[in-house]
């Protein structure tokens, strides 16, 4: 049983905090670890140190290092650029056969936040048994609370198995995020969850998986799979990695695999995907202000303010963010909250790629 963090995403919908050369996932966002830490934190007791990987980008190696010290190093596998989750998930897996073709893995982003860590353990144990005759991928869905259109959806069909009175399903189809009347009719019909990005399989039936569906990436990850323990790895990983189609595993392989199964799952579980996400994890005052600053703030409602390093004045504002990062401010509508990407495209376009 293996665990792999991934840990390369850019986490652009944080900006100015989070920028590209320490993103979301290496920020203590939740208390005093980072992302990163409290991903492998929740494994304790699942996996030893020696059996969790990590894979992110070369440029993040010191930072993984730094954080994560009771890794080996060797555990820690780096991409020479950002090709997707499918490369980097099919990369993995190149390494995990070599130590054992037919090892199960289980892929976890690295910047998500879990509350119950007990119940966490037990699904992934149940996900671990269903994964283990290599028949089966399977995948974690969250039962969702509100109708949330910043998630992706799985549509979950009947119950195949119960395992230590968890019920395991067939999965019927993954769908985009939706609009929010999409999202209202997911919840009023009950058999929609949240795709969490949490999956578990065995590593042949991965491999087997991305040869079907995703044949350039086979030959890629094939290539660099001859060539690991050899004094040629680096060279090989660096000129064939660039060249692999960029694809996430959710299009590439979810959505056309017909052996997928889903687990339901309540373990108080949130991708913290935006500043509006962080908030529910703050607590406000009599406005509904969340407030992570010096400051007076004046008939303001429903803000979230984050300068922790400045004085700030508000008057008659309502429904903002205000993120302050001491070179760089934002000031953005909590219904465009999800869009702050095209702010960072936008920056980089005038010209500005140094705060980014």
């Amino acid at each position: 049983m293996y665990a792999v963090i991934l840990a390369g995403g850019k986490g652009e919908r944080f900006w100015p905090l989070s920028r590209r050369d320490k993103p979301k996932q290496f920020l203590s966002l939740l208390g005093n670890r980072t992302m990163l830490q409290m991903t492998v934190d929740k494994l304790q007791g699942l996996l030893t140190p020696a059996n969790i990987y990590v894979i992110t980008e070369r440029i993040y190696l010191e930072l993984v290092r730094k954080q994560l010290p009771e890794l080996p190093l060797e555990n820690i596998i780096c991409e020479y650029c950002g090709r997707d989750t499918a490369a980097a998930v099919g990369l993995a897996a190149a390494y995990i056969q070599h130590r054992d073709p037919e090892g199960i893995m289980i892929v976890l982003p690295a910047d998500h936040f879990i509350a119950d860590i007990e119940e966490f353990q037990r699904i992934i144990q149940v996900a671990v048994r269903s994964a283990d005759s290599g028949e089966y991928v399977v995948t974690i869905g969250i039962r969702p609370s509100r109708p949330e259109t910043g998630y992706g959806y799985i549509q979950q069909g009947e119950a195949v198995e119960n395992l230590e009175g968890i019920n395991v399903h067939k999965t019927i189809a993954f769908h985009e995020k939706p609009d929010l009347q999409t999202a209202v009719d997911y919840i009023t019909q009950g058999s929609y969850l949240w795709n969490s990005g949490m999956f578990v399989w065995r590593v042949d039936l991965l491999l087997g998986l991305i040869a079907r569906y995703l044949p350039e990436l086979n030959r890629g990850v094939a290539l660099i799979s001859e060539a690991i323990g050899t004094e040629r790895e680096a060279e090989v990983i660096r000129n064939v990695y660039e060249k692999l189609p960029r694809v996430s595993i959710d299009y590439g392989i979810m959505e056309k695999c017909e052996q997928v199964l889903v687990i339901p799952a309540a373990f108080g579980w949130d991708d913290v995907g935006s500043w509006t996400a962080l908030g529910r994890y703050r607590e406000s005052d009599p406005q509904g202000n969340i407030l992570e600053s010096r400051g007076v703030f004046v008939d303001t409602h429903e803000c979230m303010v984050y300068a922790p390093q400045r004085v700030v004045a508000t008057l008659g504002v309502e429904g903002l963010i205000i993120v302050d990062n001491q070179d760089s401010l934002l000031i953005c509508s909590k219904d465009r909250v999800q869009e702050i990407k095209k702010v960072v495209e936008a920056l980089k376009e005038a010209g500005y790629r140094d705060i980014v």
